[in-house]
């Protein structure tokens, strides 16, 4: 009887079929068969290599990329995340500058942006009065397709009515505080947190509830030092790595919460 082939698919480990080639393909992965930021073959290729449907392998593929073990690019493919981004923290913390550098693709998903009266936190760390108006905004940053964050910022609206309409027409907080008048801001200072991942963040992060993240709760002022933005960030600490760089901004009066 022939003997299979090492790349040949076998049935051996039971349960549905596309969770033995979600297995087969992450064993591959961890083996180096395909290293970090290689492509992987095409659909076809690898519905021949399963003998499957590409429903079957879609579904596969899709489970691979909820945990972050791949991208896909529009119309060029799946790819091998790559090892974790480094992403410095510093005076000037710009999230497509620090993805740029490593080379990938940025993008945006705006989840939520209104207008409400601050919470108590928000108000006190902008300067505002007790209730004053905030622009809230809600996001997902991506990188290569991939959710590496989850932010939640206040902006005060009395000073950036405009905000919201340049948000929404630029998707970068940089370019919308250009628009309104901020030319240049930076980070007086950042907490750093260890948390899990509660039900809503973890989907938007595609993780499972209770997965570690790294929450990062800081404070940006303009130029002249007044405080433009207010809000926390979840960082997926398996895609992400955070470098503080030496400038001072993270606030240590109160320790690491």
């Amino acid at each position: 009887m022939p003997q299979p082939r090492s790349d040949e698919f076998s049935m051996t480990q039971g349960g549905p079929l596309w969770r033995q080639i979600r297995a087969a393909l992450a064993q591959d992965i961890a083996a180096g068969r395909y290293a970090p930021g290689d492509k992987l073959p095409s659909e076809g290729e690898l519905a021949r290599r399963f003998a499957v449907n590409r429903h079957t392998l879609r579904r596969a593929l899709a489970d691979l990329r909820d945990v972050g073990a791949i991208y896909v690019r529009r119309g060029a493919g799946a790819y091998v995340t790559e090892a974790r981004i480094d992403y410095p923290l510093g005076a000037r913390t710009r999230f497509a500058a620090n993805l740029g550098r490593a080379g990938r693709s940025t993008s945006r998903e705006i989840l939520r942006l209104e207008t409400l009266w601050a919470e108590p936190a928000q108000a006190e760390a902008l300067g505002l009065d007790p209730g004053g108006p905030v622009h809230l905004v809600e996001s997902v940053g991506l990188g290569d397709g991939v959710p590496l964050t989850v932010a939640h910022s206040a902006f005060p609206a009395a000073r950036l009515p405009g905000l919201p309409e340049a948000l929404r027409a630029s998707g970068s907080v940089t370019a919308a505080l250009a628009a309104c008048g901020v030319a240049d801001y930076q980070r007086r200072w950042t907490r750093l947190t260890a948390c899990a991942a509660e039900a809503v963040t973890a989907r938007r992060l595609r993780v499972a509830p209770g997965h570690p993240l790294l929450r990062a709760t800081s404070l940006n002022c303009d130029a002249a030092g007044a405080p433009v933005e207010f809000g926390r960030t979840w960082f997926c600490t398996e895609r992400i790595e955070l470098i503080v760089e030496p400038a001072g901004f993270v606030d240590l009066s109160g320790g690491l919460t």
